[in-house]
């Protein structure tokens, strides 16, 4: 009845994209390095460790990646099946390739789903999302709860509340299907046809030194053990957070800060959606 793509951007050349926000050059060959680390510790082990494998994971690459990160990619691609990736010329070309080959499967819809290199989902995250599934022509599908990870020790860990976010999927008829990509995240604010769900935390953004704009707004205590039951990360990573992980209870005040902005954001934008700013 359908199919499901999990759709990801890895290190596509982009005009305006040429530094991180400590306007550090990108896509050089330590860029790569440690994004292809950030990658197999957050995302790559997530992604393997899914308890529904109905789902094929299109990952695309810049056509310029060079010799010793494709073998790392072709050595990804045997051991998952799942994995599917993708050399194409730049952001130019990533919408249109995206299109073409979700609109060649065969079956009568699609669901597209949102998915950064360098994040975390949990183990149910596809089947979660596929649970949301109904025929119809267009739905975005927008989980507003999540966790979100400090990777600069000591490790924090927090909840999270994000409205049109970067996990975004949408469900649409495979009758030349747009796909999720076909708006940055931010821009699904102005869509009529989609669903917020608050009663699942499937996603767990990761803040690192590389993020772009990105900054820590967890709040509240998360319990470790339990996050660790639904978030396979690679196993070093999780020692390392075991070892040196900071409790809420030395960052109340920022906690409390983050919950309030959070919150507040999320009335406004809200309010905003159901007066019609964003029409």
């Amino acid at each position: 009845m359908f199919k499901h793509f999990v759709i990801t951007r890895f290190n596509l050349k982009k005009k305006d994209w040429v530094t991180n926000k400590n306007n550090v050059e990108v896509l050089t060959d330590e860029w790569h390095h440690n994004r292809f680390k950030l990658f197999n510790d957050f995302c790559l082990s997530s992604l393997s460790n899914q308890t529904n494998k109905n789902f094929e994971w299109l990952v695309f690459f810049d056509t310029s990646t060079k010799p010793e990160f494709r073998a790392i990619i072709a050595d990804i691609e045997t051991k998952l099946p799942n994995f599917k990736p993708f050399f194409i010329d730049g952001m130019d070309a990533y919408l249109p390739e995206i299109q073409n080959y979700v609109t060649a499967c065969d079956a009568d819809y699609v669901i597209t789903s949102r998915l950064d290199n360098d994040d975390s989902v949990s183990t149910n995250y596809i089947d979660i999302i596929q649970q949301q599934f109904i025929d119809t022509p267009f739905l975005a599908i927008d989980f507003i709860n999540g966790y979100t990870l400090n990777t600069s020790k000591p490790y924090r860990l927090g909840k999270k509340l994000h409205q049109f976010n970067p996990f975004i999927s949408l469900i649409e008829k495979n009758d030349n299907p747009k796909t999720v990509w076909s708006k940055t995240h931010g821009n699904w604010k102005k869509e009529k046809n989609l669903i917020q769900i608050k009663e699942h935390r499937i996603w767990c953004s990761i803040i690192h030194t590389e993020n772009k704009v990105n900054e820590f707004t967890g709040y509240d205590e998360v319990d470790l053990d339990g996050f660790f039951s639904r978030f396979t990360l690679a196993e070093s990573t999780e020692k390392s957070i075991r070892l040196d992980f900071q409790k809420q209870s030395h960052w109340t005040f920022l906690s409390s800060k983050n919950k309030f902005l959070s919150k507040y954001k999320y009335y406004r934008r809200r309010l905003k959606r159901q007066l019609g700013f964003y029409s």
